[in-house]
């Protein structure tokens, strides 16, 4: 597992030159207004959304988990321990194709749990299966 912290820029060029050269990585996927670094060292999956609200501020956090049933396992413990999820979701969103499910914490920071099971082609979020099908959520 590794975190994830997505960001929101207002200019995605300039953000991907800087962080290319302060985390010493280039890009691991680029698409329109749209980009993330899967940094080794420290491990951490950085993710850069341009206009997606104030320049500097947190879009998301996240855990980036390896299988789907360590995203299961998270919801299960979460929603025990008595937090409101959104329950597990197979969606495309974020130019992937994910498992996942979100939690939010009393400031209002949105948590991400979720793997990534192949990409795609569109940054919005669809809901394919799953408690929100119908009504989309999240990204």
């Amino acid at each position: 597992m590794r975190l994830q912290l997505a960001m929101n820029v207002d200019d995605l060029d300039e953000a991907i030159d800087f962080y290319s050269r302060m985390f010493a990585t280039a890009p691991a996927k680029v698409k329109p207004g749209y980009a993330n670094f899967a940094i080794e060292d420290p491990p951490l999956k950085f993710v850069l959304f341009e206009g997606g609200g104030d320049a500097g501020t947190i879009n998301h956090l996240g855990v980036e988990t390896e299988t789907a049933e360590e995203v299961v396992a998270a919801e299960s413990r979460l929603s025990t321990s008595g937090l409101d999820t959104t329950g597990v979701d197979e969606t495309i969103c974020c130019y992937a194709e994910k498992t996942e499910t979100w939690v939010n914490s009393p400031d209002g920071h949105r948590w991400e749990w979720y793997v990534k099971r192949g990409d795609a082609d569109q940054l919005e979020n669809t809901v394919v299966s799953g408690p929100n099908v119908d009504g989309g959520c999240c990204c």
